[in-house]
């Protein structure tokens, strides 16, 4: 089997501010079965203007509250000392620890904790400053292309490597920018396109309700899964509705490594346990009816009968034309010194 599909929980900021909340999501992101958690990193005053309105979808989950998207986010900052709790909580509980960076000092944040990989937001695929700055650190990089179109994913792919990031260090991710996305705007495709044009490891990052579109990105061939995820649904927060709980975090995981079972080598074979139904299943050759000694036979003297254990239907044109040496009785199993 080729290397499992990694999962990323992404947490986000479900943790609405509470240390205490990020916690318990650690936990169920570990119980679940991921490979990674994943929250975001930012500086509100770097990240938005102080006018900044919110996107629809924050509005609306926020229940219409009027507030611009400065002052939502000044509310889920994650510090520093949080960050080290945080990883710290990660190691305890058997999971890695993933951050996403939202602006340039977070960006030289986040490269002192060593961490596996560097996220590139959607929103930041068009950010020339943060692209040369992740692509200086020479790391591994996922890149996710919410909202882009070929040339620009291509674009920020060049702009990383230019800076130093090598191109095998690159991994995109197709995603649909929008909580929930519509299903109609999925187009899973994509992944084949970007693998076959871009020639890099491609995932999924996936905002659609429920699991299925991401084990449906597994079957596809995407190589990595990334899912937001909350503790309930329904607490107020600009993420919490489009996300997984933790059962359902912890079906998803299920279902994508049994598709990966399942998705096997690509070699047409027969299996272990389809060879002992071979027999049962096929047919040999039988009489279709009281055939006397000497009768020359005819197709018409023949049935195909399970079980196959027997002359195989393909060697047909062997038995026909043939006599037989002896009186036969009607489903009678040929063998070879039936006849001459």
């Amino acid at each position: 089997m080729e290397k499992p599909t990694l999962i990323i929980a992404e947490a986000g900021v479900n943790h609405n501010g509470d240390l205490n909340i990020a916690f318990k999501l650690i936990e169920a992101a570990a119980k679940a079965g991921v490979d990674f958690v994943k929250f975001q990193t930012f500086k509100t005053e770097a990240l938005v203007s102080v006018q900044a309105k919110q996107a629809d979808y924050q509005a609306k989950n926020l229940g219409g509250a009027a507030q611009t998207q400065f002052e939502m986010l000044k509310k889920l900052e994650l510090t520093p000392a949080d960050h080290h709790a945080l990883i710290a909580h990660c190691r305890q509980c058997g999971i890695r620890f993933l951050s996403t960076a939202f602006d340039l000092e977070s960006i030289d944040f986040l490269a002192t904790l060593d961490l596996a990989y560097f996220k590139i937001p959607s929103g930041e695929i068009t950010n020339l400053p943060y692209l040369q700055k992740i692509g200086k650190l020479k790391k591994s990089v996922i890149l996710s292309t919410g909202m882009s179109v070929l040339s620009e994913i291509q674009d920020a792919i060049q702009i990383l490597i230019d800076a130093g990031t090598l191109r095998e260090n690159i991994s995109v991710l197709h995603c649909t920018t929008e909580y929930p996305a519509p299903l109609e705007e999925v187009n899973l495709n994509v992944i084949r396109t970007l693998h076959e044009r871009l020639q890099l490891p491609v995932g999924y990052s996936d905002h659609t309700e429920g699991i299925e579109v991401s084990v449906a990105a597994v079957a596809l061939g995407a190589c990595i899964i990334e899912k937001h995820f909350t503790l309930d649904k329904n607490i107020e927060g600009p993420d919490h509705k489009a996300s997984l709980n933790p059962d359902e975090l912890t079906a998803l995981v299920r279902s994508i490594r049994n598709v990966e079972k399942a998705l096997g080598d690509g070699v047409k074979k027969v299996t272990a346990s389809e060879t002992k139904n071979k027999t049962a299943a096929r047919k040999s050759i039988f009489t279709a009816r009281k055939i006397a000694a000497g009768t020359v036979l005819k197709s018409e003297d023949l049935i195909m009968l399970r079980p196959g254990d027997g002359i195989s239907p393909m060697e047909i044109h062997q038995i026909i034309g043939k006599s037989v040496k002896h009186d036969l009785d009607s489903h009678h199993k040929i063998v070879r010194e039936d006849v001459q």
